[in-house]
C-alpha cells in the first residue's frame, strides 16, 4: 500500500499552528468577515475587552454579539474560551469560524473521552484559537487538569443570562464559572446576553465577580419592526391576512409539533410554499428544510421554538406567533429574528381567551412535586440501568415519549421534572442535535503501513478513508460520510460501519458514530432517589419567578393603551423617551387623533419650550402644557427625527443649536 503521497503526522505538526494576532480590529474584520465597518457600540465593546475591562455586553437579538467577543480574540495570542449552553450554538459557531479558515471546537456531553482529551492536547499545543463548552464542562477533572496548560488568554460567557435565577433560562452550573478563575491567571473576560432586567444585568456582575468593569447595552426600541397583538378566534383567517399583506419571507412559532404539519399544510393547499419544522424530524429533513427557506425556495417556515437558533437570516419580513410564549424574554428575541437588515418588518401576536388559562395551565403543570421529581429520577436510573455511585457524565439517547409509556408518566410533566431536575444540577438534557460520525487515526504513518500488511483485510478501508479525508485524520477529528466510504471502496454502510468500530476496538483509529437523539446526561453519580440533593426553598423561588414571567407575557397581550415598543422598553427597565409610532397601539392613536389648529400643534408646542441648555423630559412635558401622553411623545419624536432636538445619554433633551 502506497502512503508516501500522504503528509505524515509530523508534515502537518509543523504546519498547523493557529496564525499570529494581528492587532488591529479593523483588519481582522476585514480579513475573516469581509466588512469594512463596525457596527455601533461593537468597536467600543472590542476595545474594552483589549483594554483588560471586565466586559458586559447586551445587545438585542441581530446586534452582533458573537463579533464582540471573536474579533479580540483574534487580536491576542492564545485562547478564546467561550461558554455556552446550547450545543446547536455551538455547533453553527465553530462552523462559521472553520469556513472563515479560523480554527475552532467544542466539547459537549455524548463525546468519548478520548476524543475530548484529543481536543485538549490540540488547544495545549496551540492549534485551536477558539473552544467551545458548556459550563458543566468546567467542573470535570479532565478539563481543570488540561485547561493549566493551554493559554486562555480570554473568556467569553455567552447567554450570561443563565447565571441569575432572575433570568429566563437559568443554568446552576454557570454559578461556578468563577470558581475557574484561579486557573486562568491574568484571562480577559467578556459576558454577553441578549435579554436582561436591571435585575439580572446586576446579578450577573455580581455571579461573576466582575471588576472595573464596562457595561454596554444597545437600546431595546427596533424602530424598524411593528408590533401587534390581536385576539380573535379564526387564527388561520389571520394568517392568510398577514401574509397576504406583507411579501416576503416569514417564521410561524407554534407550541407543538402537531400544529407544525398541520399550519404548513393549510398553507400549501392554499397556494402559499411553507414547511414544517419541529426537533422530531430527522437531521436530513430539518437540513432541508431550513436550507430551502435561507435561500427562499420556500417562503413560510412553520416551527416550534426549536428553530431559529443561530440562523442568521436577514431578510425575514414578519415573524407569527400562533401560540402565547412563557415569557417576554423569549418573545423578544422570537420577534427579533424579523428585520435584521434593518428594513420595515413586523412581529404579530395571535391569541383567544383560551390560550391564556392554557398558559396558565401549562404553568402550574411545569412544577411537578418533590415526590414527583423523585419518581422521574429514580425510573431514569432503572432506565438505564445505572447502579448508585456510577455513571457521572455518561450520556445517554433520550426519547421522552418512550420513556414516559415505558414507567406510565405523563409526558409534560416528565419533561418539565427533567428540567427541575436540571435546574438542580443533576443531570442535562440537550434537544435532538446532529453530530456526524468522525474519524482521527491514531498510530502514526509508518505503524498504519506495518497494520495494513498485516491486516490486508483493513486496507481498502484505511486507504479510502486518507483518500476521501486525507492526512490530516493523524492530527484532528474530521467529519467522515460512511456512505461515501461504502461508495468508494465499493462496500456497503453496514460493513464500513462495522468494520470501523473493529478498528476503533484496535486503537488504529478513535470512531464517533453518528448522533442525532436527544442526549442525557448524568452530571453527578447517580443518587439514591431517597436522599435527592433538592432545594425546595430554590424551587419556590423558581416558580415564583416564572409565574412573574408569564404574567408580564398575559399583560403583554392584554394591554389596550401604552407602545408596544415602550413595553419592552419597560420590562427591560430601559427608559422609554418616545413611543415607536409604528405598532397597532401607536397606529390607532394616530387615527384617533383630529388635526389640531396650528398653534395647538404639539410639536410647535414643544420646541417653543426647548431650550439650548439640557432639560428633562419631565419639565419640558409640564412646561409645553401637552396633558396627552402620546400627543407629547409624537410631536418630541418628530423634532427628533427632522434633527430639531437631541438626547442626552441621560435622557436629557435640548434644542440643537
Amino acid at each position: 500500500m502506497d502512503f508516501s503521497i500522504l503528509p505524515n503526522a509530523e508534515h502537518i505538526h509543523q504546519n498547523s499552528r493557529i496564525d499570529e494576532p494581528m492587532s488591529n480590529p479593523l483588519s481582522i474584520l476585514d480579513k475573516y468577515w469581509k466588512f469594512s465597518t463596525f457596527r455601533p457600540s461593537q468597536e467600543e465593546i472590542i476595545n474594552s475587552v483589549l483594554e483588560g475591562h471586565d466586559t458586559f455586553v447586551l445587545l438585542p437579538t441581530g446586534g452582533g454579539k458573537s463579533i464582540c467577543f471573536q474579533v479580540p480574540a483574534l487580536c491576542l495570542p492564545g485562547l478564546c474560551l467561550v461558554i455556552t449552553p446550547l450545543i446547536a450554538l455551538m455547533k453553527d459557531q465553530v462552523e462559521q469560524l472553520k469556513k472563515r479558515g479560523i480554527s475552532a471546537n467544542a466539547i459537549y456531553s455524548g463525546m468519548p473521552r478520548r476524543e475530548i482529551d484529543i481536543i485538549l492536547d490540540n488547544c495545549v499545543h496551540g492549534k485551536t484559537k477558539f473552544l467551545y463548552v458548556s459550563p458543566e464542562r468546567l467542573k470535570t477533572d479532565l478539563f481543570q487538569s488540561r485547561i493549566v496548560e493551554i493559554n486562555v488568554s480570554l473568556l467569553a460567557i455567552d447567554e450570561a443570562h443563565c447565571i441569575s435565577q432572575w433570568g429566563y433560562d437559568f443554568r446552576p452550573s454557570y454559578l461556578e464559572i468563577s470558581e475557574i478563575y484561579p486557573l486562568l491567571p491574568n484571562v480577559k473576560k467578556i459576558a454577553l446576553t441578549a435579554t436582561a432586567t436591571a435585575t439580572v444585568k446586576k446579578d450577573i456582575i455580581e455571579k461573576l465577580k466582575f471588576s472595573n468593569e464596562k457595561v454596554f447595552q444597545k437600546r431595546f426600541a427596533r424602530k424598524n419592526i411593528s408590533y401587534s397583538v390581536f385576539e380573535l378566534e379564526n387564527k388561520e383567517q389571520k394568517v392568510f391576512e398577514v401574509l397576504k399583506n406583507v411579501k416576503g419571507s416569514a417564521i410561524i412559532y407554534v407550541r407543538s409539533r402537531k400544529e407544525t404539519a398541520r399550519i404548513a399544510y393549510l398553507l400549501s393547499r392554499n397556494d402559499i410554499s411553507s414547511e414544517f419544522y419541529h426537533a422530531g424530524l430527522t437531521i436530513k429533513e430539518r437540513s432541508l428544510k431550513q436550507n430551502n427557506w435561507i435561500q427562499n425556495k420556500v417562503r413560510v417556515m412553520v416551527a416550534t421554538n426549536a428553530f431559529g437558533m443561530g440562523i442568521d437570516k436577514p431578510d425575514v419580513r414578519v415573524v407569527i406567533h400562533f401560540d402565547l410564549p412563557d415569557s417576554l424574554e423569549a418573545y423578544y428575541q422570537e420577534a427579533g429574528r424579523a428585520g435584521r437588515d434593518e428594513r420595515n418588518a413586523y412581529a404579530v401576536m395571535l391569541y383567544n381567551p383560551s390560550d391564556i388559562l392554557r398558559l396558565k395551565e401549562n404553568f402550574i403543570k411545569s412544577f411537578p412535586s418533590y415526590e414527583y421529581l423523585k419518581r422521574v429520577y429514580q425510573s431514569l436510573a432503572n432506565f438505564y440501568k445505572l447502579a448508585v455511585g456510577s455513571s457521572q457524565w455518561q450520556s445517554f439517547d433520550f426519547q421522552l415519549d418512550h420513556f414516559s409509556k415505558s414507567y406510565n408518566l405523563n409526558s409534560f410533566e416528565t419533561f418539565h421534572a427533567i428540567k427541575k431536575l436540571e435546574e438542580q444540577g443533576l443531570i442535562l438534557l440537550n434537544e435532538s442535535f446532529y453530530k456526524p460520525s468522525v474519524v482521527m487515526l491514531t498510530i502514526k504513518h509508518e505503524d498504519l503501513y506495518r497494520y495494513c500488511v498485516a491486516n490486508a483485510k483493513m486496507e481498502p478501508l484505511i486507504k479510502g478513508l486518507l483518500r476521501l479525508y486525507g492526512g490530516e485524520l493523524y492530527m484532528e477529528f474530521m467529519k467522515i460520510n460512511e456512505a461515501d466510504i461504502a461508495k468508494l471502496i465499493k462496500s456497503s454502510s453496514k460493513d464500513v460501519v462495522k468494520d470501523l468500530e473493529f478498528l476503533h476496538k484496535s486503537d488504529v483509529l478513535i470512531y464517533d458514530k453518528i448522533k442525532e437523539k436527544p442526549q442525557l446526561t448524568f452530571l453527578t453519580p447517580r443518587l439514591d432517589s431517597g436522599k435527592l440533593n433538592i432545594n425546595k426553598k430554590e424551587l419556590e423561588k423558581r416558580k415564583k419567578v416564572v409565574g412573574e414571567k408569564i404574567q408580564s407575557m398575559i399583560d403583554y397581550v392584554l394591554d389596550r393603551v401604552q407602545c408596544r415598543t415602550r413595553i419592552f422598553q419597560e420590562y427591560f427597565d430601559e427608559t422609554a423617551y418616545l413611543n415607536c409610532g409604528v405598532c397597532d397601539k401607536c397606529i390607532q392613536e394616530k387615527k384617533k387623533r383630529t388635526a389640531p389648529a396650528p398653534n395647538e400643534d404639539p410639536e410647535s408646542h414643544i420646541q417653543k419650550h426647548t431650550k439650548k441648555s439640557w432639560m428633562s423630559i419631565a419639565i419640558l412635558k409640564s412646561e409645553s402644557g401637552i396633558k396627552n401622553d402620546f400627543e407629547f411623545t409624537e410631536g418630541l419624536r418628530s423634532l427628533l427625527d427632522k434633527g430639531l432636538v437631541e438626547f442626552s445619554e441621560d435622557g436629557k433633551v435640548k434644542a440643537k443649536i
